[in-house]
């Protein structure tokens, strides 16, 4: 991975920070996009005593602000004269429905529209730097999920389980399309389950969520943030899967999502309102070809 340029967001703790240290290791360049630049700062500096590399470069982006988003995909084209891989791994689970500053409902704009914004912002330069690729990170959760275009907001009834697990169907679908108007362009979009993940996911809740996920993620049921890392990090890196564009992986595997989420429509219709959506936010994201 040396002279390869990686963004990777969430990478101040769990996942994403894993992700990070092993790309470093690697000898990629990395930029760390994290909700907090000290937390950033912080991982930065234990990825570097770990790994020996210092290219590491702390960028503030909060999905929940979609403004940061903006300022982050700029920020990475104006320090960066180039990117090969993108790994949307930013993440979270919510009890209770939350409006964010964008007027949004906060789960399904973290874990999906961040992603959508962010990848659309970035697609430019990893076309131009080809072969790249764009890793999102989803859960077996979108297999529990139906995806209601007419709500995608939530405001009928929200329920933290069930937002969560659209979001994470969002994410396959987006990937999914994402591939195909990517298709000889060079640059590869996948998408994967990590695992159920021993780390602080899930935890900014009340007593009894975050006693659940304690107990749920225990082993050995439960695995550790680096070994639930080693898809993302193999398919940022590795050789075997330098063509391979919208599959779904679990342990490194290609395996079938559910299957609504190949529904090609459904991948079309969302994409078009993810593009509205954002436009209502003060952004009308582009769609690539």
């Amino acid at each position: 991975m040396r002279g390869r340029i990686c963004a990777i967001t969430g990478a101040s703790s769990g996942l994403g920070y894993e992700t990070a240290l092993a790309l470093a290791r690697k000898g990629a360049t990395v930029a760390l996009l994290c909700r907090s630049e000290e937390r950033g700062a912080q991982a930065r500096d234990r990825i570097a005593a770990q790994s020996g590399n210092e290219d590491l470069h702390v960028v503030h982006c909060d999905h929940a602000n979609l403004d940061t988003v903006r300022a982050a995909a700029g920020e990475l084209l104006a320090r960066f004269p180039a990117l090969h891989v993108l790994v949307n791994n930013a993440g979270l689970l919510l009890n209770q429905r939350r409006i964010t500053v964008d007027g949004l409902e906060e789960t399904f704009q973290v874990n999906h529209l961040g992603a959508f914004l962010l990848t659309d912002l970035l697609l430019e330069r990893l076309t131009a730097c080809a072969p790249a690729r764009v890793i999102t990170v989803s859960s077996v959760a979108h297999r529990a999920a139906t995806l209601d275009l007419a709500d995608l907001q939530s405001e009928r009834l929200y329920d933290g389980w069930t937002a969560y697990a659209r979001s994470k169907l969002a994410n396959v679908l987006f990937t999914f399309e994402l591939a195909r108007r990517l298709q000889g362009s060079g640059v590869t979009a996948n998408t994967l389950h990590p695992g159920i993940v021993r780390s602080g996911f899930g935890h900014n809740n009340g007593l009894v969520m975050r006693a659940f996920m304690t107990v749920t993620q225990l082993p050995p049921l439960g695995v550790s943030p680096r070994r639930g890392a080693r898809t993302q990090v193999w398919l940022a890196s590795a050789p075997a899967v330098e063509d391979v564009s919208g599959r779904y992986f679990v342990r490194r595997r290609a395996r079938r999502a559910s299957p609504s989420s190949y529904d090609q429509d459904a991948q079309r219709r969302l994409w078009e309102a993810s593009e509205a959506l954002l436009a209502g936010s003060g952004d009308a994201a582009g769609s690539p070809s």
